[in-house]
């Protein structure tokens, strides 16, 4: 149903909607002002709640427009969605390449869209509720994108990138302790993976971020691809963790407000900090 509604109608409905959860107490809204709390101490607590509001309008916002993304025409997304390259696409299989994204509201409709417009493998993690796993999978792969677990073996990935095709896959989220390092994120020490690097120093890929805006006025989203991270990987997995979330914090400096901060960032702390949620 979502998917044939007109957008702005299930844009706004999302809007609203999200307005509403902030207005609740919940266990999301206290880790949303824990985290802007810790990244944006420079801003008043009345500024933070205010920006809170409007992460929880664009959180729930894209979950409703993921009947679009999930269900709607290729046309359609393609109409809703502008393109900015600052590398030639149709040259991505001549070296391999890592497609860098993270989690911002439009995520989704950028992962969909490059997926209609050239063929890619993308990491996923699996959901925890099986059927909505099995929905995910589905319809993220239903343009033809091969969908590779994060657990799987690394040289998986691997073969897929010295194939030719391109992966796409985010790593600014706390997976554990595991192939992971602390590294600042907004002056926090967070746990950072360096899968990213260590994938891209055994193929030999190059690591092109992308981010896609939520556009003003109901007009849609602009998928924005970068130029690949210079002298990534350097050979400093740690130095390669703090590059990352540097580009990262410079996007969310850019649209704040479309930042997941709804997930548990810091969810693990250096040995002997206490928890922050």
């Amino acid at each position: 149903m979502l998917s044939v509604l007109p957008y702005q109608l299930v844009a706004r409905a999302g809007e609203s909607l999200g307005s509403l959860l902030h207005r609740l107490p919940s266990r999301r809204r206290q880790i949303v002002r824990t985290n802007l709390g810790l990244c944006f101490p420079q801003l008043s607590e009345k500024e933070r709640q205010h920006m809170g509001r409007r992460v929880f309008r664009h959180v729930v916002r894209s979950y409703l427009e993921r009947g679009l993304q999930w269900y709607g025409s290729s046309k359609r997304l393609i109409s809703l969605t502008d393109v900015h390259s600052a590398i030639p696409l149709q040259d991505v299989y001549e070296k391999p390449t890592i497609f860098l994204g993270f989690h911002f509201a439009a995520i989704e409709a950028g992962c969909m869209m490059y997926s209609i417009m050239h063929p890619v493998a993308s990491i996923y993690t699996p959901m925890s509720d099986g059927t909505t796993d099995s929905l995910a999978l589905k319809q993220r792969g239903r343009f033809g994108t091969e969908m590779v677990p994060r657990h799987s073996s690394a040289r998986t990935t691997l073969k897929i990138l010295r194939s030719g095709k391109p992966v796409m896959l985010a790593a600014d989220m706390d997976f554990g302790l595991r192939d992971s390092v602390f590294a600042p994120f907004f002056g926090v020490q967070a746990c950072t993976l360096t899968a990213v690097s260590r994938l891209a120093q055994l193929s030999g890929a190059r690591v092109v971020p992308f981010v896609t805006d939520v556009k003003d006025g109901y007009g849609g989203y602009a998928l924005h691809i970068f130029e690949p991270l210079q002298n990534y990987p350097s050979g400093d997995v740690q130095a390669d963790a703090e590059t990352m979330n540097r580009f990262l914090e410079a996007q969310i400096q850019r649209i704040p407000d479309q930042y997941y901060w709804v997930h548990r960032r810091f969810k693990r702390r250096p040995e002997g900090q206490a928890s922050v949620y």
